[in-house]
């Protein structure tokens, strides 16, 4: 089995961190690792499977203010090169909801880490299947930044997930 892992430079992941428990991998799975893969690259490969790792980049206060809550590039152009061609798990580190509906279909699993800061272990940690998922979104995700702003109760209420929206589940291997 080969995993391709894939995320934007990001200063607060250390490194160790995300790989921490390859360790405990089948010793058959190999985790190979590109920032910013082209289509080609990702189809020639063989890849079973994918982790997608892109988000905001680190922002305080007014710095990260837009008006359009996407993704930056490169994240948007990873996340289609990447989830298109192989079987893939996007997770999101961004201080708020974004704009993530049209990307959805090619999108395997979303897991939206929030700022995790420096310590991703955790977030590696339920990917990799020691330990279950346990997440409940404590906003509303909209589904369009014309819905904004969206309030649970409002006459509108037509979010892509609801607040509360999330999942539960059993460590995939035994602690």
């Amino acid at each position: 089995m080969r995993w391709l892992d894939d995320r934007m430079a990001r200063k607060e992941w250390q490194y160790h961190s995300w790989y921490h428990n390859l360790d405990s991998l089948d010793p058959k799975t190999e985790v190979v690792f590109n920032e910013n893969p082209d289509p080609g690259y990702v189809k020639s490969n063989n890849f079973s499977y994918a982790i997608v790792v892109v988000g905001e980049l680190p922002y305080s206060e007014t710095f990260g203010d837009n008006l359009n809550l996407t993704i930056p590039d490169p994240g948007l152009s990873i996340m289609t090169n990447v989830c298109a061609s192989v079987k893939c798990v996007v997770v999101l580190i961004t201080g708020r909801p974004v704009v993530i509906q049209p990307y959805l279909v090619q999108i395997d699993a979303l897991v939206a880490a929030w700022l995790p800061g420096s310590e991703g272990q955790g977030v590696a940690d339920v990917l990799f299947g020691d330990y279950g998922f346990t997440g409940k979104l404590p906003r509303t995700w909209f589904r369009t930044v014309d819905q904004l702003p969206m309030n649970v109760g409002d006459r509108h209420y037509d979010p892509l997930f609801e607040f509360g929206y999330g999942l539960t589940t059993q460590p995939a291997k035994a602690n």
